[in-house]
């Protein structure tokens, strides 16, 4: 998605040759414009198969998941908590993630409500690097006897195993802007 690698290059800034930092258009300030014409494309790009509902991860994922339901016809999202928190009192389904870019390991959960046995689920989420949340996620989805229809990411490092780990195991990725590799501290992108 040639608006979204713009918005990377002119506003990304990457650390250390490691860490991609976007949190200026996307991970605490959003850019409205830009989220909708991402869920516009996640909508084209998953249009030949049947979803009932997306999920994703707090938090960044939650304004993406958002604009592709409303692009996809206003399908219900849900999303996992990182955190215990005292609201959650019923039954939940829980997966064990790693974190990059936090370098820790938390408990995502979602509550048994939300899910329903029979469901075809669109994951979305922000990054793509190892893909321990996005398999966390297919654990917790496969625990409520549901499907996965596909995982869309707005961002990928393809220079990480996250997307080898997936297609490996048979999911279909879909990614709006693929980096093959930082060099200099710039974003290389993989066409």
């Amino acid at each position: 998605m040639e608006e979204l690698k713009n918005r990377i290059l002119q506003d990304g800034l990457i650390i250390d040759n490691r860490i991609l930092k976007v949190d200026n258009f996307l991970n605490q300030q959003i850019d409205p414009a830009l989220v909708l014409n991402m869920g516009r494309e996640f909508a084209k790009r998953f249009a030949d198969c049947p979803i009932d509902r997306i999920v994703t991860i707090e938090s960044s994922g939650i304004a993406i998941a958002l604009a592709a339901s409303l692009a996809m016809g206003n399908l219900p999202v849900v999303f996992a908590r990182k955190k215990k928190s005292l609201l959650m009192q019923d039954a939940v389904y829980t997966a064990s993630i790693y974190s990059y870019t936090k370098e820790e390991t938390y408990v995502a959960s979602i509550s048994k409500s939300y899910l329903h046995a029979g469901e075809r689920v669109l994951i979305i989420d922000d990054f793509l690097a190892s893909g321990a949340a996005a398999v966390g996620l297919v654990d917790i989805i496969t625990q409520a006897g549901c499907s996965l229809a596909g995982i869309g990411i707005v961002i990928e490092k393809s220079f990480q195993p996250g997307r080898s780990r997936l297609e490996a195991l048979g999911y279909r990725v879909e990614s709006l802007a693929r980096i093959a590799e930082f060099r200099d501290n710039k974003p290389v992108f993989k066409e």
